[in-house]
C-alpha cells in the first residue's frame, strides 16, 4: 500500500472531528497530494463527479493486536459490539472509508493539482491509500437499513456561543464549528455538567461545557 495523498485541514486532534464523514458539510479540507503522484492526467475527468470515496489509515490509532469486540462511544461506551459491525478505528487493519463531497480541482505551483473537499471526518495529515468516484446508480440505497447505528443518529444539542466569543471565530469558520458542537463532541460515556472540554479547531482553542442538551462555548483562546 502506498500513501498517494494527506488531508489538510484546521483538526490537528481527533478530539471535535465529526464522527462520520458528511456530517459536517460545510467543514471543508484540502487533499494534497505526494511528490510522485502530483500528475494533472490522474485527475483527468474528475471535475464530472460531485462526492468521491476516500480510503484511508487510521495512523492515530493503531495497535499491536485486535480485538473482536469494541465499545461504541455513541452507546456510552459501555456496550460491546462487533468490531465489523462498527466504524471504530480499531481494528485488524487500520483502514477508514470516508464519502467526501468534491468542490473543485485548485492548481499550485508547487504542490500540483489539489482537491478541495467538504465533509471529511479526517485529521490534519490523514494518509490516503486511494481515491474513487461516488456513483449514485450503485452506491446509493434508499432502502438499506443502519443497524444500532440508526438508533442513535439525529441527537443535536443546542450551541450557545456568547457574542464576544462569537467575534473570536473567523466568520468563514462559524457554521462549521457550530455544525460540529451540535453533534456533541464529548465521549459518550462522559456527561459531567461540570466538566469543561475543549479542542483546538483552526488557529483556535475551543473551550466547552454542556448541561442537559444545550452545549455553551466558555472560551475561545487564538495562536499568537
Amino acid at each position: 500500500m502506498h500513501i498517494i495523498a494527506r488531508i489538510r485541514n484546521d483538526f490537528p486532534t481527533k478530539f471535535g472531528l465529526p464522527r462520520q464523514s458528511g456530517l459536517t458539510d460545510s467543514l471543508e479540507s484540502y487533499l494534497v497530494f505526494e511528490p510522485e503522484y502530483r500528475n494533472p492526467d490522474a485527475l483527468r475527468g474528475i471535475e464530472g463527479y460531485s462526492h468521491l470515496w476516500l480510503i484511508w489509515q487510521f495512523h492515530l490509532a493503531q495497535r499491536a493486536e485486535w480485538s473482536p469486540t469494541v465499545r461504541p462511544p455513541r452507546l456510552g461506551g459501555n456496550k460491546r459490539m462487533g468490531v465489523f459491525a462498527t466504524r471504530a478505528p480499531y481494528r485488524p487493519n487500520p483502514i477508514g472509508l470516508s464519502c467526501v463531497r468534491l468542490l473543485g480541482v485548485e492548481h499550485d505551483p508547487h504542490l500540483g493539482p489539489i482537491l478541495r473537499i467538504a465533509g471529511a471526518d479526517m485529521v490534519d495529515g490523514t494518509p490516503i491509500f486511494d481515491i474513487k468516484p461516488y456513483l449514485p446508480y450503485v452506491d446509493c440505497h434508499p432502502e438499506a437499513t443502519g443497524g444500532f447505528a440508526h438508533e442513535v443518529m439525529g441527537h443535536q444539542l443546542q450551541v450557545i456561543i456568547p457574542d464576544e466569543l462569537m467575534k473570536k471565530i473567523p466568520a468563514e469558520k462559524r457554521d462549521s464549528l457550530r455544525s460540529i458542537l451540535s453533534q456533541d463532541p464529548r465521549p459518550g460515556y462522559q456527561q459531567d455538567p461540570e466538566r469543561i472540554y475543549g479542542f483546538p479547531y483552526d488557529n483556535m482553542e475551543i473551550r466547552f461545557s454542556v448541561r442537559e442538551d444545550i452545549l455553551t462555548v466558555c472560551q475561545v483562546e487564538t495562536e499568537k
